[in-house]
């Protein structure tokens, strides 16, 4: 698959040389080093899937009075940012195909423009859906410590604050980092507000499941354990095994990817990794399908919500 611009230097470092990168490449020579050869068809097909789960997921919380709280809505925002992953995903496809196969014939002035709008798109999609993802962790914290205070400590003024916040600062950052794409500085600071999150959602899972073992803990001493206090102690390290290893799964790769661009743009070995890029694309948009199973589906409401909505759409 082919990429515009600016995402095309986050596949090869700005200061590799085409013949250094070809000669590490030589240097380091081996059949995991020619990359993988993804089909135009699997983007297109993830897209398109991640497209309507994700847009199910809006609908249904759009329809449903019941889920119109702060939680829900944080869970609908990382719906949409999902959704502009995909949908900038397919716009980029289309538009390389567009103009390879002669289709649309457009100045280079134009192209380079259509370039930085979906560019940005992506970059803003990226930087929401990473951010949401932090939010809905700290708001399920709250729900957990703060039970009896939730409600007045997440009001639905400071959700829309929150979201508010989170686009704004999605659609500056990804304007910066267009304009300013061939600087380190603006490549560690996305690695950085990546490392932020793993570190915040590590924490704060880790600290939720902990209380969790606590409270199974302090009921299995008044009395024998049970069967379900077992499986409800297992139940929860799956799940938080599940949330943040899809995390690091489908996001690590790529952000390692741009740390291999920082510190060793040219060693062959950095340059090998580099001809996986692709792939590490191929993650992200696996992470906005697998986002809708894990925070949106396991809700009883919303499924049921979203039968109806299929139904009537049937």
């Amino acid at each position: 698959m082919s990429t515009l611009a600016p995402l095309r230097l986050l596949r090869e470092p700005s200061n590799a040389s085409e013949g250094n990168q070809s000669n590490a490449t030589v240097g380091a020579s081996g059949g995991w080093c020619q990359g993988l050869d993804i089909p135009n068809e699997l983007f297109l097909a993830l897209g398109l899937v991640s497209l309507v789960e994700n847009l199910l997921v809006v609908a249904a919380i759009l329809k449903n009075r019941n889920l119109h709280s702060p939680t829900y809505y944080f869970i609908c925002c990382l719906a949409v940012s999902d959704m502009l992953v995909s949908i900038s995903n397919l716009a980029e496809m289309l538009f390389m195909l567009l103009l390879e196969h002669g289709v649309l014939v457009m100045r280079p002035s134009i192209v380079r423009h259509m370039d930085s709008v979906i560019d940005m798109l992506i970059c803003s999609s990226v930087v929401s859906s990473l951010s949401f993802l932090g939010v809905i962790a700290v708001d399920r914290y709250i729900t957990i410590f703060y039970a009896l205070r939730y409600h007045s400590i997440m009001t639905l003024q400071r959700a829309v604050v929150t979201m508010a916040s989170v686009w704004l600062a999605s659609t500056v950052s990804s304007t910066v980092l267009i304009t300013n794409f061939r600087s380190n500085t603006i490549l560690l600071c996305l690695i950085g507000f990546f490392l932020f999150m793993l570190v915040l959602m590590l924490v704060l899972y880790i600290h939720m499941f902990a209380l969790a073992r606590h409270h199974l803990h302090s009921i299995s001493s008044q009395q024998k354990p049970t069967t379900a206090h077992r499986g409800g102690s297992l139940k929860g390290a799956v799940t938080l095994t599940i949330l943040l290893g899809v995390f690091f799964i489908c996001w690590g790769p790529f952000f390692f990817h741009l740390i291999l661009i920082v510190t060793c743009p040219t060693n062959p070995f950095c340059t090998c990794f580099f001809s996986y890029f692709n792939l590490f694309l191929i993650l992200i948009i696996c992470n906005s399908v697998i986002d809708p199973l894990i925070y949106a589906f396991r809700s009883q409401e919303l499924r049921r919500t979203l039968r109806e909505v299929v139904t009537c759409s049937c």
